[in-house]
């Protein structure tokens, strides 16, 4: 049998940006399934009672495309960012950043801006009109990475032929990371070597698996890294110039360390003492939802070309305060034009994360959606954004206890890696049912979710 398929046009709810084609399984369910948790064993990664038999296939023209919208998104969203005000103290203020915010800063505010977008995943589905950018996730922290990699080097086994050709193209995120290292390390003339910086607490795990899998692909390919746990962390600089770690990457947020009570001061001393961990803090105004608010509404910058591109791929999103502001031809008074217009928006803080701080207007009770609306709208660290109906695509799937996989119709949240300006893989989750909403593999929905890596045919 070919591993590639024409399946047609798929269901009511597919589109054409899809394809025809997809990836079939091609060894039986059980030692897929297998093979797929064996590789992400010991990461703090949930259990998936339902998981991909194959990778999620995109024609080449398709993903390169989020790739490329991914890189003049980005773009707009960094300068979004930075013109916000003219210094960190400024940006702070302009964001309504709570006090855990204001920290991890280095002195060179020209570091801070260069270097804040180093690592960056957007979330993007595909709506009756095509992609649509929902939020984007800038920091060294972003998920995706490691579970790609996990899933390409099972496909990767399962589909090479005898010469370890394989049916399809893809990037692997832990090389393209490791010439982001390599790069900056020439542009900063220091010594390339990798501090991983992170918590095993993080992945709810004893084993630190999930971070030296990466440290020890990097090694292997003669970057050298490693792992640091916070309380170690002063042995990146305290010791000889020639073992010092003069890079690293900031794989932890500030609100998932200050809620395990992990102390962020090794990490500040670090950065005190030269060590450059991307993404700098800078990243946290990138990161936040009121940027793409900012962004959605238009800045005075802004070329045609450019206000053309947000209107295409941008849900419409506004900053959630009491003001007017325009809803297609329209104006509107915010407020209550969204209280009045449950159905047709989404709610999210400005900060939020794994799907946390999100309402669905059209899966919450008008009681509870104008209580949500109201209650934020003072603070001005919200957004209110269109709800985007994802389209869905055909994959075929594994379920516990079943002998083989069945057919689904899945609704993806994509989410093309950057690192360093180039593509670096692609990662995706979904309900393993083919429902849709708010998709969190660590979050609240994670009973039903399943994630996947992304390649090209």
């Amino acid at each position: 049998m070919h591993p590639i398929e024409d399946i047609g046009t798929g269901s009511a709810s597919s589109h054409p940006w899809f394809g025809r084609c997809r990836l079939a399984p091609v060894a039986p369910a059980v030692t897929i399934g297998q093979m797929l948790r064996a590789e992400l064993r010991d990461t703090g990664w949930p259990y998936q009672s339902v998981l991909p038999a194959a990778p999620l296939a995109l024609p080449r023209a398709s993903y390169a495309a989020l790739f490329r919208l991914t890189t003049a998104l980005l773009d707009l969203v960094r300068r979004t960012a930075l013109e916000s005000a003219d210094s960190t103290a400024g940006r702070l203020a302009a964001y309504k950043m709570p006090p855990s915010e204001h920290q991890l800063f280095t002195d060179d505010q020209l570091t801070e801006e260069l270097y804040a977008n180093q690592v960056a995943r957007p979330d993007i589905v595909i709506g009756p009109d095509g992609p649509q950018f929902l939020e984007f996730n800038v920091s060294g922290a972003i998920g995706g990475p490691v579970e790609t990699h996990c899933r390409l080097e099972v496909w990767r086994k399962l589909y090479a032929d005898d010469q370890g050709r394989v049916p399809f193209s893809y990037t692997d995120p832990f090389a393209v990371r490791a010439q982001m290292f390599r790069d900056l390390s020439a542009e900063l003339g220091v010594a390339p070597r990798v501090a991983m910086v992170g918590s095993a607490r993080d992945q709810r795990v004893e084993s630190t698996r999930y971070f030296d899998i990466e440290a020890e692909y990097f090694n292997n390919i003669g970057l050298t890294a490693r792992f640091f746990e916070p309380q170690d962390l002063h042995q990146a600089w305290d010791c000889p110039p020639h073992l010092r770690y003069p890079l690293g990457l900031r794989n932890f947020t500030i609100p998932d360390w200050t809620e395990l009570g992990i102390d962020t001061a090794p990490v500040q001393a670090a950065l005190d003492h030269g060590c450059m961990l991307v993404d700098t803090q800078t990243s946290t105004f990138l990161s936040s939802k009121m940027t793409m608010g900012l962004l959605s509404e238009g800045r005075p910058w802004m070329s045609s070309a450019e206000r053309t591109l947000v209107a295409t791929y941008l849900p419409w999103t506004r900053i959630l305060t009491d003001r007017r502001t325009t809803w297609g031809d329209r104006d509107v008074d915010l407020v209550p034009f969204s209280v009045a217009n449950r159905e047709l928006l989404v709610l999210k803080d400005s900060l939020g994360m794994s799907g946390k701080q999100v309402v669905i207007g059209s899966q919450a009770s008008q009681p509870e959606w104008e209580a949500a609306v109201t209650e934020a709208a003072p603070a001005g660290t919200s957004i209110v954004q269109a709800f985007v109906a994802p389209r869905s695509c055909r994959l075929a799937m594994i379920a516990d206890g079943a002998g083989e996989p069945h057919d689904a119709d899945v609704a993806p949240v994509f989410g093309p890696l950057l690192f360093g300006g180039r593509p670096a893989g692609m990662f995706s989750r979904f309900f393993g049912d083919g429902t849709s909403g708010i998709v969190s593999v660590l979050g609240s929905s994670a009973d039903n979710c399943a994630d996947n890596c992304v390649v090209a045919i």
